[in-house]
């Protein structure tokens, strides 16, 4: 049996942690861009000597976004819950590593797996639907692939169904193995199985089919009939 990916998926609720980025870079933006794409209310501290103009155009759009114009300290890990050193200077990706580790704060390490405590995930979005996409940092070529087909494939309406989906739960009654039925019944339906019939929906067909039944029966009684 091939060796599983022992990382532990977790989707987090970034706006409500301080997020410090060091590094003002094309490696920063990139990070900064990750962040922003899925929690846009994120606030980052963004500490580097320099920044590209396309990155402190971002932060002049984002009003969470602090931009410290200096080289990185440690004290700057106080004000901090979580971390990514996005530089071009390794040595000072392992001191960020070290001071964070110290303070128990996780850290990712642009290009660095093994100075990683976690990993940025290639996610397919569809409104409410996020699906994050790992290979264990073995090949993010890979995870981009699998990622465009996820978005080619999975349809736009997936949202839409989602929003029906929790009218339909808080509207089921019953106790749960009845709801699951139901539900199952609903999801079928996008499976090619059987359309999902309401309680109402199936009395009355019971009845119209009843009623149907006993006209034919009753015609057919007149047309076989024997003469007298």
């Amino acid at each position: 049996m091939p060796d599983q990916n022992p990382l532990f998926p977790a989707f987090l609720k970034l706006e409500n942690l301080r997020v410090l980025l060091v590094g003002g870079g094309n490696v920063g933006l990139e990070k900064l861009t990750a962040i922003l794409r899925s929690s846009p209310a994120t606030a980052v501290t963004i500490v580097s000597l320099t920044f590209l103009p396309e990155l402190r155009a971002v932060a002049a759009s984002h009003p969470r976004l602090q931009l410290v114009e200096r080289g990185w300290l440690e004290t700057d890990l106080d004000a901090a819950d979580i971390v990514f050193a996005a530089t071009d200077d390794p040595a000072l990706h392992r001191r960020i590593k070290a001071a964070a580790r110290a303070r128990r704060l996780l850290v990712n390490v642009a290009d660095t797996p093994d100075l990683c405590d976690f990993y940025l995930s290639s996610v397919v979005q569809k409104g409410q639907l996020k699906v994050a996409i790992s290979t264990n940092g073995k090949s993010p070529t890979v995870a981009k692939r699998v990622r465009a087909m996820l978005e080619e494939t999975l349809p736009e309406e997936l949202d839409e169904v989602l929003q029906q989906m929790t009218v339909i739960r808080g509207k089921v009654a019953g106790d749960f193995a009845n709801k699951v039925k139901s539900l199952n019944a609903v999801t079928a339906e996008l499976a090619g199985g059987k359309a999902y019939e309401s309680p109402a929906t199936k009395k009355w067909r019971r009845v119209a089919t009843g009623a149907l039944l006993s006209a034919g029966a009753l015609l057919a009684s007149r047309l076989f009939r024997r003469p007298e």
